[in-house]
């Protein structure tokens, strides 16, 4: 069965493009399932990188929020080594049990595709180093941004450009 909401917001997301990103459902049969390809940020070391990540939604969205999960290898503080994106609007709604973000911070059935893509995006171009989900990576960011840490970001920029469209 169709979901009408779900719809409506694929039609939004074509309607008017973000720019940044496109997505799209990887299979027709499956509305909770998209793919989607984050172009890398202009002025950041993500710049010239195609990210290819998989957007999962629950079967009860938009009350949860959907896990997106980088397909493409990426280092970054917010991203954990098995590719799934630590951000606060990606966060079970309400209190945070450790205090650290406001509940307005965390999923509100208002976001949509869009506004998760732009927080992504957001979140490449800034990095949050003190609330990592890969521990090494934020240190790396935090005390050799120009260093190691930018040689690891170029090698996975490098690498998402050669198999972008595999």
């Amino acid at each position: 069965m169709t979901n009408p909401n779900q719809t409506f917001k694929t039609f939004a997301l074509n309607k008017n493009p973000v720019e940044g990103f496109s997505a799209g459902l990887i299979d027709d049969s499956d509305l909770y399932r998209w793919e989607v390809l984050i172009i890398g940020p202009p002025d950041t070391l993500y710049e010239g990188g195609v990210f290819k990540a998989h957007l999962t939604f629950p079967k009860d969205y938009p009350l949860r929020p959907p896990k997106l999960k980088f397909i493409t290898e990426i280092w970054h503080p917010n991203v954990d080594k098995n590719g799934d994106v630590c951000i606060s609007i990606l966060h079970e709604p309400g209190e945070d049990k450790y205090g650290y973000e406001k509940p307005e911070e965390r999923w509100l059935p208002i976001h949509t595709v869009e506004t998760i893509m732009i927080s992504v995006i957001s979140m490449l171009a800034d990095p949050n180093g003190d609330s990592p989900a890969n521990v090494d990576a934020a240190k790396e960011w935090r005390e050799d941004r120009n260093g190691e840490f930018k040689r690891k970001v170029a090698r996975c920029v490098r690498k998402s450009q050669e198999t972008a469209f595999e």
